[in-house]
């Protein structure tokens, strides 16, 4: 039994635990998340997007087993051992080729899931929700599903006999990347639809040839529990509103629920989730938010200090560089009277430019510049909670643990809502 799938079983016996999945590939949020997982002594699940990491390389420029490599490499200096690490690959599908023709993109995404098992994943989130192309506006669970199975028969083509694969199904899923706005009555997905889900599935599974086998391998159901984000609000868990969910999949033998879109719930929603089987809690945007927090509050700090000239000038070239390269955000943020949410926003689309060398580069001159202990009253000011921890001596004041300290403020909410933390 994989340490995933015994702590869904767990859950699912009223322990009151569960797993975050840690969905990012920046090179701070992954150190926070291991420096995390080590405090634990806890297992660490990372979840590579199709977006982030795809055979073509995706934004980040990685394959999957590059990925894995970069992973394994950032725990070892960290001190992690390889076998708390939990590899998954999340929306996996023909959503980067969604703007094709269908038969295109799910060719494609063949190929996208034969290369993430073949690279070591082990949790694979077969995301087929999305429609394509030549496809109505709105697909049927049993399109959806007959092309999950699709896709599930490659990857058990593509496994290693001794490599343990899981699946996560699921036909309402929220959008990779968040929504551009909240809907107004953001109602949890109904039982029936999560039995309809069910039934498709095992279906698609059984004319594609699966045999219960690998039906056995599907280990969680994304659904919508009632949480969601946009640029500048956010749908906290209603726990009331989702005790008919909780009590189905109490029935369903070796099932969880996966909850998308958890970013920015208040640490008493996480726990509630948890208890309430979504076992699973995906955050991305939610970390790099707080690491765009934690840079942006170092800068104000290094105007205090350094010449202007001498400045990493890390906000004003953020701002320059997205509006130079609008691919990333231009649909989420339409409203020109909103120019704020370009760098602050809960959708936190400056995620997609940090690879960029110019802000690899802003960020080396930032650490450069505060590479002495900051005063203390400035850190009081900016960084609030980064200054009470320095002054009890639980963090370096420098600049990087400052960074990766702010990080982990997220990531201990959600260690403590799945009971994998240390204190």
């Amino acid at each position: 039994m994989s340490s995933l799938t015994q702590i869904l079983q767990q859950n699912k016996q009223g322990s009151g635990s569960g797993i975050y999945s840690v969905c990012s590939a920046q090179p701070l949020v992954l150190t926070a998340a291991l420096r995390r997982a080590k405090a634990d002594n806890s297992v660490l699940l990372i979840e590579a997007t199709a977006n982030q990491v795809n055979q073509f390389g995706g934004y980040t420029g990685m394959l999957p087993a590059d990925f894995i490599a970069y992973v394994r490499q950032l725990a070892e200096t960290e001190g992690v051992q390889q076998h708390q690490l939990i590899f998954g690959g999340d929306h996996l599908g023909p959503v980067v080729w969604c703007k094709e023709p269908a038969e295109q993109a799910m060719l494609k995404a063949e190929q996208l899931i034969a290369v993430f098992v073949q690279a070591g994943f082990s949790k694979i989130h077969l995301d087929t929700s999305m429609a394509c192309a030549d496809d109505p506006a709105a697909l049927s669970d049993e399109v959806i599903a007959t092309r999950a199975a699709r896709l599930c028969k490659v990857a058990e083509q593509h496994r290693q006999p001794n490599q343990h694969l899981c699946y996560v199904i699921g036909t309402e899923v929220p959008a990779p990347g968040g929504v551009t706005e909240l809907e107004h009555e953001l109602a949890p997905t109904p039982v029936h639809a999560v039995q309809h889900t069910l039934s498709t599935h095992k279906a698609a599974f059984t004319a594609a040839g699966l045999g219960d086998d690998v039906w056995q391998k599907v280990i969680a159901l994304v659904v919508q529990p009632g949480v969601e984000v946009d640029n500048s609000k956010v749908h906290l868990f209603d726990v009331d509103a989702s005790q008919d969910l909780s009590a189905y999949i109490r029935t369903q033998s070796g099932l969880v629920y996966e909850a998308h879109s958890t970013d920015y719930q208040l640490p008493q929603q996480l726990n509630a989730l948890v208890q309430g089987h979504f076992a699973i809690l995906k955050v991305g945007p939610g970390l790099t938010f707080a690491l765009r927090e934690a840079l942006f509050a170092l800068s104000f700090i290094e105007d205090e200090l350094i010449d202007a000239k001498q400045s990493s000038q890390l906000r004003s070239r953020c701002k320059t560089l997205m509006q130079s390269q609008p691919g990333y955000w231009q649909k989420f943020y339409t409203d020109p009277t909103q120019q704020w949410q370009l760098l602050y926003s809960f959708s936190d689309r400056v995620r997609y430019y940090w690879p960029e060398t110019e802000l690899q580069h802003s960020i080396a001159t930032l650490f450069s510049n505060l590479s002495a202990p900051l005063p203390l009253p400035l850190l009081s000011q900016f960084l609030p909670a980064c200054y009470q921890a320095v002054l009890t001596g639980r963090v370096a004041n420098k600049a990087e643990d400052l960074v990766i300290h702010h990080i982990d403020q997220v990531l201990a909410a959600y260690a403590k809502a799945c009971a994998l933390s240390a204190t």
